[in-house]
């Protein structure tokens, strides 16, 4: 419950609650404090048992953290093992390795490490039988005109 709490921060509560209750009330205070927590913690307690008992027998394994759904979903993948499913899948895919073949393959370079056919250091046409859609184009002659679509505009 207070595990984020450090020690400077802890004696600073204790010297502000000295400050706010006085040496001779805050002994009566925890202990009020400490009354009230007991008893909000057994009625919930109570609540529980109570929720258990009306739902029946069939809902005997019934727990109250499988209502948090961080805690349902990893309890579901762990029932159908597609939690080690995923991890597995996830070891063997090399997300570099892949990324690399990707920048391998734009730049058209094989396994050598120049593109095949071509200077090195010279960005090729096409990959893999298409265009590049990075290269300049030719300038278009001065009487060709780009294509028209009436319907576009």
């Amino acid at each position: 419950m207070f595990n984020d709490i450090g020690a400077l921060e802890l004696v600073t509560l204790v010297v502000l609650a000295v400050l706010v209750f006085g040496p001779d009330k805050l002994p009566k205070f925890i202990q009020d404090v400490s009354r009230f927590i007991r008893k909000v913690r057994e009625f919930s307690d109570n609540a529980k048992q109570d929720i258990r008992s009306e739902l029946g027998p069939e809902f005997k394994d019934f727990d109250f953290e499988d209502l948090n759904p961080k805690t349902f979903i990893r309890k579901q993948l762990n029932e159908h093992d597609e939690l080690r499913e995923l991890k597995e899948l996830g070891d063997s895919f090399d997300l570099r390795k892949e990324m690399n073949e990707v920048a391998d393959a734009v730049n058209g370079k094989n396994v050598s490490g120049t593109a095949s056919g071509a200077v090195p250091g010279t960005v090729p046409a096409a990959v893999n039988g298409t265009t590049d859609p990075l290269a300049k184009r030719a300038k278009p002659a001065a009487d060709d005109r780009p294509p028209f679509d009436s319907d576009a505009t």
